[in-house]
């Protein structure tokens, strides 16, 4: 990832892509920003005008529920105008291509384009042929990066554990297919976190995993012995292909988290998930509403992850126009 493409020549957040190519000060002002939106919820009036003018273009191109709202929460939160593109009606359908779209929707003065896409990369190309005042935000691009997830991801984390430099986080299930898990492995390792560890069936981990800094077992319990966090992924059935498993059932027989299995890691471990849940696959349901659980903070956290991302990149863009 260019990192030029993501950050102004005074090393401010342009546009939010991937990971990659940021740096630790730039994720704790991420972190340090959210913190600070949190209380945003908690108000009568559920408003600041930080970004009143603005105009935010959601592109979801991929199907969404958690993602596309608490993008557009944030965004209202901020007090932006905000523009759903139904993509299905959308003129894509009708032979335009993705750039035309584009074309299109820049000459209506948007200030940002959220977009979501089954291709890797799209999120990428599209930064790529915005005007210079334009900012665009990636909410999940194919195999390759889910970067406001990890992030309020990484948030989460700080809640509970506040010092990455200490932890243990094992990250279980279909790597493979995971944009998510590959955010959050450049994630952690960026903020300092000494050991990250990989369960997964070996079809349904990445050829030379540990070349990303992480430790590998397809053993669950070896695995999850006294780490601090547990991130259980998402069975990616939409983007899985041929025949990577046996069965859902003799994945959760060697790779759902039940209560025995929690017993590997340590009394204070916390769980999370990106969602959406397969209950009985991925994490049996007494585990996923356990006090150990933090899943559904990670939801509430999203909003205020994303509101610190959309403002960080816009303060960079008003001096543009």
């Amino acid at each position: 990832m260019s990192k030029s493409l993501q950050l102004d020549s005074q090393g401010r957040l342009r546009h939010f892509l991937s990971i990659e190519g940021l740096n630790r000060p730039l994720l704790t002002e991420i972190l340090d920003t959210a913190e600070r939106f949190t209380q945003v919820g908690n108000q009568s009036a559920k408003k600041v005008p930080l970004l009143r003018g603005k105009t935010i273009a959601n592109l979801f191109f991929e199907p969404s529920t958690r993602t596309r709202t608490t993008f557009d929460l944030a965004e209202k939160r901020l007090s932006a105008d905000v523009l759903n593109i139904n993509i299905n009606n959308s003129a894509t359908t009708k032979g335009e291509t993705l750039l035309d779209t584009l074309q299109n929707l820049t000459a209506m003065q948007i200030d940002m384009f959220v977009v979501r896409h089954s291709a890797s990369g799209a999120a990428h190309f599209i930064a790529q042929h915005v005007p210079g005042g334009v900012s665009v935000i990636n909410a999940g691009d194919g195999r390759h990066a889910h970067p406001t997830q990890a992030m309020l991801d990484m948030f989460t984390i700080r809640k509970y554990k506040e010092d990455f430099t200490r932890l243990r986080v094992a990250i279980v299930g279909d790597v493979m297919h995971s944009r998510v898990a590959r955010s959050q492995i450049h994630a952690l390792n960026m903020l300092g976190c000494p050991e990250v560890r990989v369960i997964a069936p070996k079809t349904l981990c990445p050829s030379h995993v540990e070349n990303l800094g992480v430790h590998f077992t397809h053993n669950m319990e070896e695995g999850l012995e006294g780490v601090d966090v547990v991130i259980m992924l998402r069975l990616q059935n939409e983007r899985m292909r041929g025949a990577n498993l046996p069965s859902k059932d003799e994945f959760f027989r060697f790779y759902g988290l039940t209560e025995s299995r929690l017993q590997c890691a340590a009394t204070d471990a916390i769980i999370m998930h990106p969602g959406p849940m397969n209950r009985g696959v991925e994490i049996e349901s007494s585990v996923a509403d356990s006090q150990h659980s933090v899943i559904l903070q990670q939801v509430t956290n999203g909003i205020a992850v994303r509101m610190a991302v959309l403002s960080m990149a816009m303060q960079h863009n008003s001096g543009e126009r």
